[in-house]
């Protein structure tokens, strides 16, 4: 569970905290984003953002200069998945505080990459196209993993959940972010049409690590099928830009029954949600004079 929550066994002090609060969130139990994130391709949809936000060279140093993946390989993943869940489950201030907590994270991550001439180009992650960037990739990941593998359906459909999302896109700060899937594969599209997008050095040595990390025993043996899945679930275009041809083998079928052993293992509602159905009754049975 370190992979996901930053803690190794039991229930992280942030989850627990979701069933505090006055207000019912921005989201709910009908909500596409609590279909989304409440089901388990979100397992292989964090992979596959961290594979996507590699191909931007602003994104990536600010990875390779502020993160410390070798040493904790999925801290960072931990840390989004933290706020995401937080926007997704908490209350509005929860929601709001928990943005304000990653944005004062990245006032210190800024620096200078490689430009294809070498000359130095700076980069901040409070830059709007950064933050625009990894906002869609993101949301491609989620909504692109869980259309391969989810078994929740999507109130009101892809475009629901993308416009769902947007807000929390807007908490960190994106202008206009994409409202329809349509929208959303264009806006990721035009990153690669206007040359931005590029595979260096750098972009292998971070694929290296996220395709043989250094992980604890229990999920040495899985890994590689979820890897191998975010790669099939990839757009080609992201896929041959990061060095890779689809892989072979009932590779879709084999991250499906890997998603549904781990759900019969964990439970099929996530611990987030779980919590925020606490603070929902508290507040139902406050309304009802309880």
């Amino acid at each position: 569970m370190r992979t996901f929550t930053g803690q190794s066994s039991g229930t992280p002090q942030w989850i627990v905290d979701l069933e505090q609060g006055d207000d019912r969130g921005f989201f709910g139990p009908g909500s596409a984003a609590w279909a989304v994130h409440g089901d388990m391709p979100t397992i292989v949809a964090g992979i596959r953002a961290l594979l996507t936000q590699a191909l931007h060279p602003g994104a990536l140093a600010g990875v390779h200069d502020h993160s410390r993946y070798r040493e904790d390989p999925f801290g960072r993943l931990s840390g989004t998945i933290r706020w995401i869940f937080t926007v997704t489950y908490g209350s509005r201030a929860t929601a709001v505080g928990g943005t304000r907590w990653v944005q004062k994270i990245h006032e210190r991550v800024v620096g200078t990459y490689p430009g294809p001439d070498g000359t130095p180009v700076p980069y901040s992650a409070s830059d709007p196209d950064l933050l625009r960037w990894v906002h869609l990739a993101f949301t491609d990941a989620f909504i692109g993993a869980h259309l391969e593998w989810g078994k929740r359906p999507i109130p009101g459909g892809p475009d629901a959940y993308v416009a769902e999302w947007a807000l929390a896109g807007e908490l960190m700060g994106v202008e206009d972010p994409p409202r329809t899937y349509a929208d959303l594969q264009a806006q990721l599209r035009s990153y690669l049409d206007a040359g931005v997008l590029r595979h260096d050095e750098r972009v292998d040595d971070v694929v290296r690590f996220l395709r043989k990390p250094p992980l604890e025993p229990s999920l040495r043996l899985s890994y590689p099928v979820l890897f191998r899945g975010a790669l099939a679930s990839l757009d080609p275009d992201f896929r041959h830009l990061l060095g890779f041809s689809k892989p072979r083998g009932p590779v879709v079928w084999g991250t499906k029954m890997l998603l549904a052993a781990t759900g019969a293992i964990l439970g099929r509602e996530p611990a987030a949600e779980r919590a925020a159905k606490v603070r929902l009754a508290r507040l139902d049975n406050a309304e009802l004079g309880g």
